[in-house]
């Protein structure tokens, strides 16, 4: 898919990743780009056109389908991580993290799918994680959504293919944003993570694993899970 010309809508794009998704998308030559957030007074990127979307509101995510009806490129970013005990936190976070990652951005992937096919065909980027293919303590309800969330795209993206519609599955560890604040390992840069999405994107790749960690946890899924974990006894 070739970028420049092209019409984007990144949902969480105050901050983070998002962000860095809408200013290289300028730069590469976008046409547009919506700029999406539940908050949209946050959105303070220049040249872009900015809408209101909560995807967790099928309301909301329908009124932004009727908005854009020109994209071509849809980038599935936004989330939350709730973290906690998956048996002992509130049972309402899990439901959030579900409600977000997997019901939110499968709302938005049948609404805007149409959309990008009526327009000649595009892609879309759900943005996913490591955490898809293991859990860490804490991490339990995140990990669980974003498992339910890359086999939605694996799903989706099988039935798109005829459409013209091409599904990337975006994979990372950590990265350095505020969802990760307090976290004292290795992060990557989140502009990398827009880069390497983007060189994707325009490559036709369906996966992109971005660092060395994410690459390694998938690895692991070839053997048992007793040697992976045993690093978290």
């Amino acid at each position: 898919m070739d970028i420049a010309g092209s019409v984007a809508l990144v949902t969480g794009s105050n901050r983070g990743i998002g962000r860095r998704f809408v200013v290289q998308l300028l730069e590469r030559g976008a046409s547009k780009v919506y700029a999406t957030a539940r908050r949209p007074d946050l959105v303070d990127i220049p040249g872009v056109e900015v809408l209101q979307l909560d995807i967790t509101d099928q309301a909301s995510v329908a009124a932004a389908a009727e908005i854009a009806t020109d994209v071509t490129l849809l980038v599935n970013n936004a989330g939350i991580a709730t973290q906690g005990s998956m048996l002992t936190d509130d049972l309402a976070n899990a439901r959030r993290e579900m409600d977000t990652h997997y019901w939110g951005n499968l709302a938005m992937v049948r609404a805007f799918a149409p959309v990008i096919e009526a327009n000649g065909g595009g892609t879309i980027v759900n943005v996913l994680s490591a955490l898809s293919w293991f859990a860490h303590p804490g991490s339990g309800g995140y990990a669980a959504a974003k498992a339910a969330e890359w086999n939605m795209t694996n799903a989706v993206r099988l039935e798109l293919a005829p459409k013209g519609v091409t599904v990337q599955g975006l994979h990372l560890g950590a990265a350095d944003t505020d969802i990760m604040a307090g976290y004292e390992g290795p992060m990557v840069d989140p502009a990398d993570v827009a880069r390497a999405s983007l060189d994707g994107v325009a490559a036709g790749a369906s996966e992109v694993v971005v660092d060395e960690w994410s690459a390694m946890v998938k690895a692991s899924l070839a053997h048992g899970p007793d040697a992976f974990y045993a690093q978290f006894a």
